[in-house]
């Protein structure tokens, strides 16, 4: 089966090259890549011309679409009915296309989740990666709904899911998966389909990935119930902790400590195989980072998720 690999690009510039590349590489060629451009400005569509002569490459120009939109525009233009969807900012492993399409084209299967791991360079987003991205280990297949990154369904699926959700710009991949499981059950999952991305570098750029995560659960009252807790343990338990502390009572810095311990357990489990090798300060430092990170990360999710809310009032 003739199978379509999609993606979308804005302003990405020499970047491309990382995606492009690796789509060389694959072990199982893709018949068609097919890139929505969302009106970029600098050079990223002379750079996907240039990869014309190598891949079999189809440039769908959408300016002023949002993500959502892209991916839609590019799915449409598609002539296979197997889609894989990936991202511009990624590196694909090699075996990526071949083992995320193996299940629909032996067993038939709508939907295949891939797998991601983060790429860092730095210390700091070495720690980021730790604190925030689940690893291998934690997943329940069953119900790990993927990114669009890496995931593989056939062309009807999407069209029956209801196709990406346009009116959302962050979030919308997992509103699609959500459609998508609704309809087909669990989806299978390929390990081996590792889409390796590059976390955000600093505290700045975490904060805003985060609030813009945070807006588009708001928008589409995405895990109510996650967010309701993170709001009762920032707004009521902390001030409760803070204020047994201020009256001297041993049993807010108790408290406070198992916060503090169980808010960082599992990401110091993930960092501490990452930094084996490193020298103690630097760290000491890389765990040091992990509740700053999960803060850092809690506050943008919950002022994003109270502008989403208050969007989606509006839009009712």
């Amino acid at each position: 089966m003739q199978v379509s690999v999609i993606t979308t690009v804005k302003n990405e510039g020499e970047a491309i090259r990382l995606l492009l590349d690796s789509l060389l590489q694959q072990v199982r060629l893709p018949d068609e890549v097919v890139v929505a451009d969302g009106g970029s400005t600098d050079q990223t569509l002379e750079v996907l011309r240039e990869y014309e002569r190598w891949l079999p490459l189809k440039i769908v120009l959408a300016p002023g679409s949002n993500i959502s939109t892209g991916r839609n525009r590019a799915i449409a233009a598609a002539a296979g009915p197997i889609i894989a969807a990936t991202d511009a900012g990624v590196v694909l492993s090699p075996f990526w296309l071949e083992e995320l399409v193996r299940p629909i084209e032996k067993d038939g299967v709508p939907v295949v989740a891939g797998w991601f791991e983060p790429d860092p360079y730095t210390d700091f987003e070495v720690a980021l990666g730790a604190t925030v991205l689940p690893s291998l280990a934690d997943v329940d297949p069953a119900r790990f709904l993927p990114s669009s990154r890496s995931v593989a369904f056939l062309k009807e699926a999407w069209e029956a899911a209801g196709r990406y959700p346009e009116w959302l710009d962050y979030s919308e991949d997992l509103v699609f998966d959500l459609a998508l499981r609704e309809r087909y059950g669990a989806f299978d999952f390929a390990p081996r389909a590792v889409a390796f991305f590059r976390p955000r570098q600093n505290l700045r750029a975490f904060f805003r990935q985060y609030y813009h995560y945070g807006r588009g659960d708001g928008r589409a009252n995405l895990w109510p119930k996650r967010h309701a807790i993170r709001y009762f343990t920032y707004l009521v338990l902390l001030p409760l902790l803070l204020r047994e502390i201020w009256y001297g009572r041993m049993r807010g810095w108790l408290g406070l400590a198992a916060g503090a311990a169980a808010y960082s357990y599992r990401p110091a489990r993930r960092l501490w195989p990452a930094t084996w090798r490193w020298r103690p300060p630097s760290r000491l430092r890389a765990f040091a980072l992990i509740p700053i990170i999960r803060f850092t990360g809690d506050v943008a999710k919950m002022l994003g998720y109270a502008a989403g809310t208050w969007w989606r009032w509006q839009h009712r």
